[in-house]
């Protein structure tokens, strides 16, 4: 399953050495950033889920980073610092920065920080971090499936094409719409894609894949996930 991709921006190389892994094992993609100016471009450029951000950069605050963030952009923000003075607190919170973790630190709390932070993106976005029909639970933030309490082991293509199709559950979602959100814009009209993603991912979400009753296709149009609570 597709990663959510976490922006890691701090100047400490022993830092970048034990997050890298100790993130991956977590399940998430690292993206590294060591100045302002680098945190800047990577933000704008690789799309990052959440970005921990230290506050001593070699080129600029870490606070000025927070505040040319949130001029364009809501993406969540965990301070990652060894500046304990409650003022440097009050500072970068009031800038837009969404938690704040002393160093020292322990990679569990972290790591609890970063899926609170995707929950709450989620939820600001309009969706719901977790989602369940007809004994098929989803959970957005920890990225996992199941069926009647069984993991489901999906490529990361099925998850992405299950995951757009739930949050726009019961309703229509254009062939186009899919193509382009799973593949990308090149792919937008390559149907035979899509056919055999969503028969596969049938295969793996139905009771019965052949009388599906949670992905129903709309003909001509698209396909809507369907929950039984409608």
């Amino acid at each position: 399953m597709t990663a959510e991709r976490i922006l890691v921006v701090d100047d400490e190389p022993q830092i970048q050495r034990f997050l890298r892994p100790a993130l991956g094992a977590a399940g998430y993609e690292v993206v590294e950033a060591m100045t302002g100016g680098e945190a800047l471009k990577a933000a704008a450029t690789r799309a990052p889920d959440v970005i921990i951000l230290d506050l001593g950069l070699p080129d600029m605050d870490g606070k000025d980073v927070v505040a040319n963030i949130r001029a364009w952009s809501q993406l969540p923000i965990i301070i990652l610092s060894a500046r304990d003075r409650e003022s440097e607190k009050i500072a970068a919170l009031d800038l837009g920065a969404d938690d704040y973790i002393e160093k020292p630190f322990a990679i569990g709390e972290l790591t609890a920080r970063i899926r609170a932070a995707l929950r709450h993106r989620i939820q600001m976005q309009g969706g719901q971090a977790q989602l369940s029909t007809d004994g098929l639970s989803i959970d957005m933030v920890k990225r996992s499936v199941s069926r009647d309490g069984k993991a489901l082991r999906l490529t990361p293509k099925e998850y992405d094409l299950l995951v757009m199709l739930a949050r726009h559950a019961d309703r229509v979602v254009t062939h186009k719409t899919l193509l382009t959100a799973v593949w990308g814009a090149a792919h937008g009209e390559d149907l035979h894609y899509l056919r055999v993603f969503i028969g596969q991912l049938r295969s793996k979400v139905e009771r019965d894949p052949a009388a599906p009753t949670i992905i129903r296709t709309e003909p001509g149009v698209g396909y809507r996930f369907v929950r039984d609570d409608n």
